[in-house]
C-alpha cells in the first residue's frame, strides 16, 4: 500500500492532540506501509533531524507562509471556502504536491483534516481520474466553530465565527459526497457525520496514549497539585484555564490552600499568562514533558466548555495514575465510566465537591487511578488505534478492487 499523507502541520514535537494523533497513527501507518509524509512547517519551528521520522518513506516539509493575511481573511468573509482552509492553501505546497503526484501514483490520499482539501482537484488534474482521498476529522470543524462563536463576547468574532461555521459545514457536506473514505475520533461523531451523508464510508478510529512514556512512578509523593493540559494558545483551552482560575479555583484553593494549579500548554495566551497572578497559580508554557507534572498530582481536570474532538490530556493522565475530574463536553468521545473511572460533572457547582472527595474519601483515590489504567491498557494504547486504522485502509481498498 502507498499512501501519500498531507497534514496542515508537523507532527512533532509532540505539544498538541492534534500533533500527537497524527504521529502515532502516520507511524502506525508507515510501519505497515509506504507512506510519503508532506506537510507545513511554520517559519522558525525546529526542523526535526532525519531519525525522529525515518519510519517515512520520504519527507517534505514546506514552510507556512501568509497566514491571517488581509487578502485570506476578506476572501474567508466573502469566497466560497473558510479562512482555515485558506490559511494552507499556497503556491509553495502546490508545487510540491504538483511534483509528487506527477511523478508517483498512490493507492490512497490521507488529509489530515479537511484544511487540506484544496490539493485533492490539484492532484485529481494531475493523475486524470479520481484519487482516493481518505480525511481524518480531528473534530467536525463546523461544530467547533459554532461552539466558539456561542461563547465569544466579541460581537464581530461571533459573527466571523457563524459564517466560517456555515462554510465549514457547506465544505464537510462536500467532503462527505467526494471523499473515498474518513475516519473519526469517536462513535458521536461518526453519528452526527452519518445523518448528514448516509451513504458515507466512515471509521471510528479513537485516540490513544503512549501508556509506556505516562507509566505511573513507583514512588509515593504528597500530591497537591491539580493539573490542566492543553495548547493555550487555543480558544476552548483559554476560555477553560480562564474560567476554572476566576470561578471554580477560588473556593477549592480555600479548601486546600497548599495545593498548586499547574496550567500546562504551549504559547500561552495573554489572558492565560495573566492567570499566574491569582493565588497558587502556575502558567508553565511549553515544557519539555508533561509526565513529570503528574506525578504529584491530586487530580487531573478538563473543564472544558467549548471546542471538539476527543481529549488526549484525559488519556495521558489516565495512563499516568491520576483521576480526572472534567465538565461533561470535556469527556465528549471517550469511553469512559462516571464515577468509576473518571468523575463528570453536569454543573459547575461540582468542582470543589469532586475534588473534596477524591482528595479525602478513603480509598477513592486509588480505585479511580486503578480504574482509569485499566481502561488506557486495555483500550486506548496508540498500537491498538494504529492497528485499526490500517486494516480499515487495507479493507477499503481491497473492496474498492473487487
Amino acid at each position: 500500500m502507498r499512501i501519500l499523507f498531507l497534514s496542515p502541520r508537523l507532527c512533532l514535537p509532540l505539544l498538541t492532540g492534534a500533533r500527537i494523533r497524527e504521529y502515532y497513527l502516520a507511524r502506525a501507518l508507515a510501519q505497515r506501509a509506504d507512506v510519503t509524509y508532506v506537510s507545513f512547517i511554520q517559519p522558525g519551528f525546529p526542523e526535526p533531524d532525519a531519525a525522529e521520522l525515518g519510519f517515512f518513506g520520504e519527507v517534505f516539509l514546506v514552510p507556512l507562509l501568509g497566514r491571517y493575511s488581509v487578502q485570506k481573511i476578506v476572501r474567508g468573509l466573502t469566497g466560497r471556502q473558510p479562512l482555515s482552509v485558506l490559511n494552507y492553501t499556497t503556491d509553495e505546497m502546490k508545487s510540491v504536491i504538483t511534483a509528487i503526484a506527477a511523478r508517483d501514483h498512490f493507492d490512497l490520499v490521507h488529509l489530515d483534516s479537511c484544511h487540506m482539501v484544496e490539493y485533492v482537484p490539484l492532484i485529481e488534474t494531475l493523475w486524470q481520474g479520481r484519487a482516493r482521498a481518505v480525511y481524518d476529522w480531528h473534530n467536525i470543524e463546523s461544530e467547533l466553530m459554532r461552539r466558539f462563536a456561542a461563547n465569544v463576547n466579541s460581537f464581530p468574532k461571533k459573527v466571523y465565527a457563524n459564517l466560517t461555521a456555515q462554510r465549514l459545514a457547506r465544505l464537510e457536506k462536500q467532503i462527505l459526497g467526494s471523499g473515498f473514505g474518513h475516519v473519526v475520533c469517536s462513535p458521536r461523531e461518526k453519528e452526527n457525520l452519518l445523518a448528514i451523508a448516509p451513504a458515507a464510508r466512515i471509521a471510528v478510529i479513537e485516540n490513544g496514549v503512549d501508556t509506556e512514556r505516562f507509566a505511573p512512578a513507583a514512588e509515593a509523593v504528597p500530591r497537591q497539585r491539580l493539573v490542566y493540559v492543553g495548547a493555550m494558545d487555543f480558544h476552548a483551552n483559554i476560555d477553560a484555564a480562564c474560567w476554572f482560575t476566576r470561578h471554580a479555583w477560588p473556593a477549592i484553593h480555600h479548601r486546600f490552600p497548599d495545593w498548586r494549579l499547574t496550567l500546562i500548554g504551549s504559547n500561552p495566551a495573554p489572558a492565560v499568562r495573566e492567570l499566574a497572578r491569582e493565588p497558587n497559580v502556575e502558567v508553565t508554557g511549553t515544557v519539555p514533558d508533561v509526565a513529570p507534572y503528574y506525578r504529584d498530582a491530586v487530580a487531573a481536570i478538563v473543564p472544558l466548555r467549548t471546542g471538539g474532538g476527543t481529549r488526549l490530556k484525559i488519556l495521558e493522565a489516565m495512563a499516568a495514575g491520576v483521576p480526572v475530574v472534567s465538565s461533561r463536553q470535556g469527556a465528549e468521545g471517550l469511553a469512559v465510566s462516571p464515577g468509576k473511572d473518571i468523575e463528570v460533572l453536569d454543573n459547575d457547582s461540582g468542582w470543589l465537591p469532586a475534588l473534596t472527595a477524591i482528595a479525602t474519601e478513603p480509598g477513592l483515590w486509588n480505585a479511580r487511578s486503578l480504574a482509569g489504567l485499566a481502561l488506557v491498557r486495555a483500550q486506548y494504547d496508540w498500537r491498538l488505534p494504529g492497528e485499526r486504522l490500517y486494516e480499515e485502509y487495507r479493507s477499503w481498498l481491497a473492496s474498492a478492487e473487487v
